[in-house]
């Protein structure tokens, strides 16, 4: 599958480096040809000469390979060479770095040399991981371009539990197949989406909130990422898990957590659909300790959520694909339309509550599909993961025409 695709593989100093021989294996058995740079660091955990046996070429380390002839490593022309760069083990260190242009060593100037996509498999420890620095920096990487496969969750070298842990090579290897194989119309595409339930705090014992599971958002998850798509997936609490490696997940609990995650990834998302059952109102003032039970009442004062849809439909930019749900019970096309309008939707899709096997908790949807220009499908009773496919198709579609408007 990668016969002839040329894979620069950057390594850097971090534990998980010694993954990055299978990673190495993997590729060359799908016959690609690749080529390995080295931090000085990351030679302190895997040997360069067991990567070079196994990528059969010289590892590259330095811009001046031997001091006695004067031979340098041209980081013009390795940037030129590559048709993809893979940075893996990529460090909080190094994704520091790349991210505000340092050039310091021959892994980040080839880095800026590079003309070919570039994606990162991170490896760090959790509380790294989740510092505001590093998600800004991502960030920053997924603005300039830059795809990531996102870690996954598991024992830490520091002995914590958690999310940090760099995908594993065989993950690696198989993005790295979809981002070349044919048939992906999403590929190089990014997806913001949001899933699941928000719940809005009464006391530190009780909430606010619905019958949500996730599954329909999580479903599309899964569709767009098996379209090629970088997926950004805003996750209220659920009992779900998706370990994909082109799906990064940021978990929320309440409505404006779930705003403000959004709105800091809308500007470089090509595709936003909002899934995820917001509530609505959130109580005022949300009681530090536990309320007693006292008298026959009790009143609750509720304040409105930020309108996350609403909000995302008037900051869109020029070709963005924007599209929502609408869980309706009654004058249902009505109120889908109206609100499609309201949230400049480029599509809806209406379910409702009266259709046997559909809405919360089944596997199975009954859904409607209704488009900006007025047109409407309507979906027999079908499997969460074939509706998400349904749903992707007709968006990529959309998406693939406003990429000509523009």
């Amino acid at each position: 599958m990668l016969k002839g695709k040329k894979i620069l593989v950057g390594v850097c100093g971090s534990i998980a480096a010694y993954k990055i021989a299978t990673l190495v294996r993997l590729l060359i058995k799908q016959e690609a040809e690749v080529q390995v740079i080295m931090t000085d660091a990351a030679s302190d955990f895997i040997s360069p000469l067991t990567l070079a046996t196994l990528s059969k070429n010289p590892v590259l380390t330095r811009y001046v390979a031997d001091d006695n002839t004067g031979e340098w490593s041209n980081h013009v022309a390795l940037g030129l060479w590559a048709d993809l760069m893979v940075i893996a083990p990529a460090t909080a260190n190094t994704i520091a770095k790349i991210a505000h242009g340092h050039c310091d060593n021959l892994l980040t100037a080839v880095y800026l040399s590079a003309r070919s996509p570039v994606v990162l498999a991170p490896a760090m420890d959790l509380d790294m991981w989740l510092h505001p620095a590093t998600q800004r920096n991502i960030s920053q990487l997924q603005a300039d371009g830059c795809q990531i496969i996102s870690p996954g969750e598991g024992e830490l070298a520091s002995g914590l539990h958690g999310k940090g842990r760099m995908a594993e090579p065989e993950q690696m290897a198989e993005w790295i197949a979809t981002f070349f194989s044919a048939g992906r119309p999403l590929a190089g595409k990014n997806v913001l989406l949001t899933a699941g339930p928000t719940i809005e705090p009464i006391d530190p014992v009780r909430y606010i909130t619905n019958h949500s599971t996730g599954k329909m958002g999580y479903a599309l998850a899964q569709a767009f990422a098996d379209a090629g798509a970088q997926v950004n997936l805003i996750s209220g609490p659920v009992a779900l898990q998706l370990e994909h490696p082109s799906v990064q997940i940021t978990h929320v609990q309440t409505a404006r957590q779930m705003h403000e995650a959004v709105t800091t990834r809308t500007a470089t998302a090509d595709i936003i659909v909002h899934c995820a059952a917001v509530a609505d109102y959130a109580p005022a003032h949300a009681a530090t300790q536990k309320i007693k039970k006292q008298g026959d009442k009790l009143t609750i004062e509720l304040v409105k959520n930020p309108d996350i849809a609403a909000d995302t439909g008037q900051k869109l930019q020029a070709g963005q694909v924007h599209a929502g749900f609408a869980l309706e019970t009654e004058n249902e096309q009505a109120h889908a339309q109206s609100k499609m309008e309201r949230k400049n939707f480029d599509l809806i899709v209406l379910n409702s509550l009266n259709d046997a096997g559909a809405g919360f908790g089944h596997d199975t949807n009954r859904v409607s599909l209704l488009f900006r220009e007025g047109k409407r499908e309507v979906l027999p009773l079908l499997p969460k993961s074939e509706v998400a496919r349904i749903i992707v198709r007709h968006l990529t579609n959309i998406l693939q025409a406003k990429s000509h408007v523009v």
